[in-house]
């Protein structure tokens, strides 16, 4: 048997593991275990990123008194993890397996550091062949700084931990050209990072117990694809989807975003994922967007931004939007804000964000494309 990939990250949604009521899907969540038991004794490093947890509190028990939206998704996260996590690891001990439980939050990710930390422990778990399997933890998640759903989770993951493949599992095949239910509707196979025409077909409905839908895995699969990593979105209630995927003797219907040739430092990897964080925001001019859009990897000079938005301080993550509007790019600031306009009129002027430390948006091959 000869397999695609030696290192993944495998992402499991609510919708895969819970039945309609939902409890959990305990023979769902047991053959899953064994495909990863499988590919882990054939060489494979799994990471794996699983919902479920609120979808298992949910059917443990209601709050004995009305409470608000966020106590009650505490109520049942908290709940549901120690349901949750007790199956997992009952099963992969049964397949003579360890897994281990990481809980996080988007705040992990607000610093290099904590960021840096994160991927030591998980690296170590698999040094120690031990089973990563990671969730956000809900039950002290702020509202406004949780991740959009565990697709984002596991992108930033992904490209964390340097995954040959991102596998998001849903209950449906792919992405389709239109609604799935839709009988016009055809599966896309295959998806370029410079195609965003399926984003327009795609339904807005979210999961019934998750937060996300497929425009999210859209998103984040075009991003993870653009960072070198390729990302299979199949389904998850199929029998041995998992094995079917990486046996190159296999063909199961999915949905492949193919990655850029040329990955992101690991730098880059880190600002990607932090939009959230940024601190400060400047406007560029025409000039600097067409600078910063051409093939040449060139960095924010002091010329290029027409104002200051929001003030920030040198270390600090800023966004780089157009006059128009647009998201060019998020990077870290060599310096702080006030020291801007002193720079333009600087003979050498130092770079404001230097490339190094530079994400640019809708990335293709490894250069800019204006307009996607």
């Amino acid at each position: 048997m000869q397999l695609r990939y030696k290192k993944i990250t495998v992402k499991v949604g609510s919708n895969v593991l819970a039945k309609s009521d939902g409890t959990l899907n305990v023979s769902r969540i047991a053959h899953l275990v064994d495909q990863i038991a499988f590919l882990h004794k054939q060489g494979v490093e799994v990471v794996l990123v699983s919902s479920g947890a609120v979808a298992a509190g949910r059917a443990v028990m209601q709050p004995l008194k009305k409470t608000d939206a966020v106590s009650q998704r505490q109520l049942w996260a908290a709940l549901g993890q120690v349901k949750l996590i007790s199956r997992y690891s009952d099963f992969f001990q049964e397949d003579g397996l360890v897994c281990a439980q990481v809980l996080t939050t988007k705040e992990n990710f607000a610093s290099r550091g904590h960021y840096l930390n994160m991927k030591n422990c998980i690296t170590t778990l698999l040094e120690n062949k031990v089973i990563p399997i990671v969730n956000e933890n809900d039950t002290i998640s702020v509202t406004e700084l949780m991740f959009t759903d565990n697709d984002e989770l596991s992108g930033l993951i992904a490209s964390m931990v340097d995954s040959e493949a991102l596998i998001i599992l849903s209950n449906v095949d792919g992405v389709f050209s239109g609604h799935p239910a839709n009988k016009d509707a055809r599966l896309i196979e295959r998806i370029e990072t410079s195609q965003r025409e399926p984003e327009n077909a795609i339904s807005s409905e979210q999961s019934n117990f998750g937060r996300g839908g497929m425009h999210t895995k859209f998103r984040i699969a075009k991003k993870v694809a653009a960072d070198g990593i390729g990302v299979h979105v199949a389904n998850g209630t199929k029998d041995n989807i998992l094995i079917d995927l990486l046996d190159t003797n296999k063909k199961a219907d999915h949905t492949f975003f193919v990655p850029n040739e040329k990955p992101s430092s690991g730098v880059k990897k880190w600002i990607a994922y932090s939009d959230g964080f940024a601190k400060g925001q400047v406007i560029l001019n025409e000039g600097a967007v067409k600078a910063l859009n051409s093939e040449k990897a060139v960095s924010l000079l002091p010329v290029g931004i027409v104002r200051v938005e929001s003030e920030f301080k040198r270390g600090d993550l800023i966004r780089m939007i157009s006059e128009s509007g647009k998201i060019i790019g998020l990077g870290k600031a060599a310096y702080g804000s006030e020291k801007v306009e002193k720079e333009k009129h600087s003979e050498k002027q130092k770079p404001v964000v230097h490339y190094d430390y530079m994400y640019l948006e809708n990335r293709i091959k490894g250069k800019i494309q204006d307009g996607l």
